[in-house]
């Protein structure tokens, strides 16, 4: 690298370049807005504003402060670039020219670098001293041109690169520094300068990869500190070399190509990167395609662009039938492709060969047969097998059939199946074996998508498909269904109303003649000939039935054949039945209410008539002569053709419940009347023609069934009170049949335990067990505790004195034992009704004596006299019945 001076300049002023040629040396690699060098300019007028400007402004720009700028970026060539710096004084539009040339540097390789190396020698511009004299010039200041140092340098180190001084370090003595990242900032310790000697040293290998550049600002100071020089700006540019291989962005690519695609089909783009430099030939790639799997129809299918990655096709016959998917290597190698110097790696990209429609279905039989029954629908009746080379499920292998012939009225359709692609011919219309025996139909097949132009098969294919229709028997039909009939009603029973008969549409089987029944009649008024289908009336026909509706009445008879298996069909008879006048009219509503005097008394009726017209309104309304009553106590008008008004003809009538026949005619031919009756309930009333509360409730009355109600619930609440007196007394009868009708002295009670009262558990009573034990197991002088007791337990006295039982009595003894014990009993004032003392709700512990069930009779049964039973009361009755008065 050329050294870098500054010299001291004559002090004349000269406005203008200082030279007519100026020369830099600067890297191969520039790139866009890199600072190249200052070009100088002398002003003897330091208030010109100079516009400096390029011969080349699309490469170079001139910054106001004379600072060449590369616009883009580019490599230079080994011969000199050559360029003009001009100079244009805004006021005066002077200008001034200057030529500069740019000669790239040369390469170094190893230790010679070091021998051809100078040292460069950078010298901070003059300025202005305050205590100098006689005044001196500020000069002014210039960039340094950018330091270039290589990447991944081997040493050794530290490394000298510039040495840095001021011309005034021969009168001071001067410190210098660095600032800036790779200095004093991180990455620190990267470059590192002699305080003293201004010299300017990298301390180990740089990497373009992560920092590319770096800015660093040196300074000259005195010993005191104080800043004698103006900063001056270095700039490091880091040299790249090749130490990156290319890298794919994806190790496999896929893509794909349609088959039958003309040469110079776009198939896909593969892309690699390079750390390195992409403005040098480091980072510069170039790709080509190393193999290509299969081989077949040729090995060169493809061809790929070797600085975009773009592969395309390059020869035709790609067919997907032979051929679905192809695989090739990629290489792509940086400093432009050079196998020698280069790096490489490697890629695959996977081509599928995606299916167009270049083979049309073609069926596998020119006939197919098939048969259905007669009259049936939605079967599938034949299957339509096709074969399609192209690739299954899609629109260029799915088959659409259709029918060119045979099935003028559309009884057919053909579905594809859409897992085998087949056709399936299906019945959509029923098919009569007597009209047509056989279809010969002519069906085609195409796919969903037309055929790619240049394919020379035929878009479609055709088949004949013979259809033969089976003979089935067929259920025989009414004609007409439904058929009307006209009729008066009140036809007599027995009557011939119409014939209904069926037609068998079997005219190739061997059949007898049809049978008829009745399906639904409810009314239950016809009935049918079986044989000729002749109806007959079984009942009258009464128009104002339930049964009908509208003045229609509907019944359905049955047609059956004899044939295998037998069928059978259905008609239905609506009979319009004609309105005679049957009916008389009623009175409606039955009942009404009206006052005792004259006003207001007025009560509306209407007539009722199940007839229509003409034989139902107007109607006539009158009252009868008889009784005499009716006409002087009331009076009727007719106020329209259905409706009439009733009211009283005296002042006042007394209040009750009376009986008004009226009778009413109606219009028909001849008239038909009746004599209805309205029960009319007269009451008092108040002033708004309301009856009162009182008279309301007399007047109303009950009517039969609310009567009835009323005295079946007061018998059944008799016959409860009854029967809950009857059961009362039982039980105090029993009660008192359980009470031992015998002697005090003889009550035995007191020994008796009444089992359906057994009282608390044994934790929560507190009993005085004392004599349910030995005598000689108590202590004399214990005293029970005073505590909570029973209201039945023997509150605490002087213990009487009671007969002590020995430890083994006689069983002969038991019997005295009880006798004293029932007199101590008795004599005891502080006994309860019944003695507690013997509840056997608990025997205690450790008691001594035996067990009732080892007590043992002194003698036989046969040896006891059991007669005495007999007057111990009733209770003893059943024991005495048992064991006593007689051997039996």
């Amino acid at each position: 690298q050329a050294p870098i001076k500054a010299t001291c300049e004559d002090l004349s002023c000269k406005t203008g370049f200082p030279e007519d040629v100026h020369s830099a040396v600067v890297s191969r690699s520039v790139h866009g807005g890199q600072p190249l060098l200052n070009v100088r300019f002398r002003s003897c007028d330091g208030n010109k504003k100079i516009h400096f400007g390029s011969s080349e402004p699309e490469d170079f720009r001139v910054g106001e402060d004379g600072v060449v700028y590369a616009e883009r970026s580019f490599q230079l060539s080994a011969e000199p670039t050559e360029f003009v710096v001009s100079a244009q004084d805004k006021e005066t539009q002077q200008e001034w020219q200057m030529r500069v040339k740019l000669t790239p540097e040369p390469a170094f390789t190893g230790a010679s670098e070091k021998d051809q190396r100078k040292i460069e020698e950078i010298i901070f511009p003059w300025q202005q001293y305050k205590h100098s004299s006689p005044l001196k010039r500020q000069k002014r200041d210039w960039v340094i041109p950018p330091i270039n140092l290589p990447e991944n340098s081997k040493g050794p180190f530290p490394q000298e690169l510039v040495r840095i001084r001021s011309d005034r370090d021969k009168s001071l003595s001067l410190r210098y520094s660095v600032t800036g990242p790779g200095a004093d900032q991180p990455p620190t310790g990267i470059f590192i300068i002699n305080p003293i000697s201004g010299q300017l040293s990298v301390t180990k290998p740089l990497d373009r990869e992560q920092i590319a550049s770096f800015h660093l600002r040196a300074h000259a100071v005195d010993v005191n500190g104080n800043q004698v020089e103006n900063p001056i700006d270095i700039v490091i540019n880091v040299i790249d070399m090749n130490d990156n291989r290319p890298e794919f962005l994806h190790q496999v690519w896929n893509g794909t190509v349609p088959e039958g695609s003309k040469p110079g089909t776009y198939v896909m783009t593969v892309t690699a990167i390079d750390a390195d430099d992409p403005n040098a030939q480091n980072g510069m790639l170039r790709y080509r395609i190393l193999s290509q799997a299969p081989s077949s129809p040729s090995p060169n299918m493809f061809t790929i662009n070797n600085e975009t990655g773009d592969i395309i096709t390059v020869a035709a016959g790609l067919d997907r039938e032979k051929v679905q998917q192809y695989t090739l290597i990629i290489q792509a190698t940086d400093m432009e492709g050079n196998p020698t110097y280069g790096l490489s790696n490697t890629a695959t990209a996977v081509i599928a060969v995606t299916d167009v429609n270049d083979n049309p279905p073609e069926f596998t039989a020119m006939t197919f047969y098939g048969e259905v029954p007669e009259n049936r629908v939605d079967v599938i009746v034949a299957n339509l097998t096709v074969t399609d080379k192209d690739q299954p499920h899609t629109p260029a292998w799915n088959a659409m059939y259709r029918m060119t012939g045979g099935d003028p009225t559309g009884r057919f359709t053909i579905l594809t199946d859409p897992n085998s692609n087949d056709g399936l011919v299906t019945v959509v219309k029923p098919i009569d074996f007597e009209t047509n025996r056989m279809f010969v139909l002519t069906v085609a097949a195409e796919n969903q998508v037309p055929l790619a132009k240049g394919i020379q098969h035929p878009p479609q294919s055709t088949a004949t498909v013979s259809i033969t229709v089976i003979d089935v028997n067929e259920p025989p039909y009414f004609v007409p269904n439904p058929k009307l009939v006209r009729q008066e009603e009140g036809l007599m029973a027995g009557s011939m109303l119409t014939t209904f008969t069926a037609q068998d549409p079997d005219r190739y089987m061997q059949q007898t003649s049809l049978r008829y029944s009745k399906l639904s009649d409810p009314a239950n008024w016809l009935k049918i000939d079986p044989v000729n289908g002749q109806i007959t009336t079984t009942a009258v026909l009464d128009r104002e039935s339930i049964y009908v509706q509208n003045n229609m009445y509907n019944a359905t008879f049955l047609a059956s054949d004899n044939g295998i298996p037998p069928m059978s069909g259905t008609g239905t008879l609506q009979i319009y039945l004609l309105d005679i006048n049957d009916n008389a009219p009623q009175v409606h509503p039955k009942e009404a209410t009206t006052c005792e005097t004259l006003q207001p008394n007025a009560i509306n009726i209407t007539a009722v008539d199940p007839d229509v017209d003409p034989n139902a309104g107007p109607f006539a309304f009158e009252l009868p002569d008889t009784p005499a009553s009716i006409k002087r106590n009331w009076t009727i008008v007719r106020i329209s053709g259905d409706h009439a008004q009733l009211s009283l003809r005296i002042r006042f009538l007394e209040a009750g419940i009376y009986d008004v026949p009226i009778v009413i005619t109606d219009s028909g031919n001849p008239h038909a009347s009746s004599t209805s009756l309205l029960k009319v309930k007269v009451c008092q009333c108040d002033l708004n023609g309301d009856c009162t509360d009182v008279d309301r409730i007399v007047g109303a009355g009950l009517g039969t069934g609310a009567i009835i109600a009323i005295l079946l619930c007061i018998i059944i609440l008799l016959i409860l009170v009854l029967m809950f007196v009857v059961w009362m007394k039982r039980r105090d009868k029993e009660r008192q049949a359980k009470q031992l009708l015998i002697d005090p002295e003889d009550d035995v009670r007191d020994n008796i335990l009444k089992y359906d009262e057994e009282g608390g558990g044994e934790e929560d009573q507190d009993y005085d067990l004392s004599q349910l034990q030995q005598p000689d197991t108590l202590e004399p002088d214990a005293i029970k505790p005073v505590g909570i007791r029973r209201l039945d337990e023997r509150p605490i006295h002087a213990e009487p004195q009671y007969p002590v039982r020995s430890a083994a009595p006689h069983p002969g003894d038991i019997g005295d034992f009880i006798n004293e014990g029932l007199k101590a009993a008795d004599n005891d004032p502080t006994a309860p009704p019944y003695d507690s003392l013997l509840v056997f709700d608990y025997e205690g512990s450790g008691s001594t004596a035996g067990s009732l069930s080892s007590l043992n009779s002194s003698s036989s049964g046969g040896e006891q006299d059991y007669d005495y039973l007999n007057d111990w009361g009733p209770r003893f009755k059943k024991l005495a019945d048992m064991y006593g008065g007689g051997d039996d």
